[in-house]
């Protein structure tokens, strides 16, 4: 992996057994071609954001790759789906979640990808498992501004 970058993904899931999706697809991003999983985080419980139904179980990962931006975004889909994601709705509940919140230092804004995630810096559940993995990528500032979000680590 000469021309490889190093990315940060969100992992969420509240249906089903919701741990066990989350570590499974924290291993799955270690079989993704091309992709190395570099670490990841602790798993840890929040309330939905912005939604209803049951808690989430979160966790961000770091992994090195050779996919670009898009590839690895559909690769991710990809594992979704096998996890039998739905999206009937906005903010539905959910098997698997997986966003792409960082690739290198790119700035991608198209229709289907936002890098930087645009509500990273709004969310404890990103925030505090990226901050546990890459702490240089997130300031104090940031977590204060998250404290009074309910969140806890498993």
């Amino acid at each position: 992996m000469s021309s490889a970058v190093l990315a940060h993904v969100a992992l969420g899931a509240n249906l089903g057994d919701a741990r066990a999706t989350v570590s499974d697809a924290i291993a799955a991003l270690d079989r993704l071609p091309q992709t190395r999983l570099l670490r990841a985080s602790a798993l840890y419980r929040s309330a939905p954001w912005e939604a209803s139904g049951p808690d989430f179980i979160n966790a961000v990962a770091a992994v090195e790759t050779g996919l670009g931006a898009h590839e690895l975004l559909r690769a991710l889909q990809a594992l979704e789906l096998q996890a039998g994601r739905e999206r009937p709705y906005r903010n539905a509940p959910r098997t698997l979640d997986l966003d792409l919140l960082l690739y290198g230092d790119a700035v991608i804004d198209t229709p289907d990808l936002s890098v930087p995630h645009p509500r990273l810096r709004e969310r404890a559940f990103v925030l505090l498992p990226l901050a546990e993995i890459s702490p240089a990528l997130v300031t104090a500032d940031e977590l204060q501004a998250v404290a009074g979000q309910a969140i806890e680590r498993l």
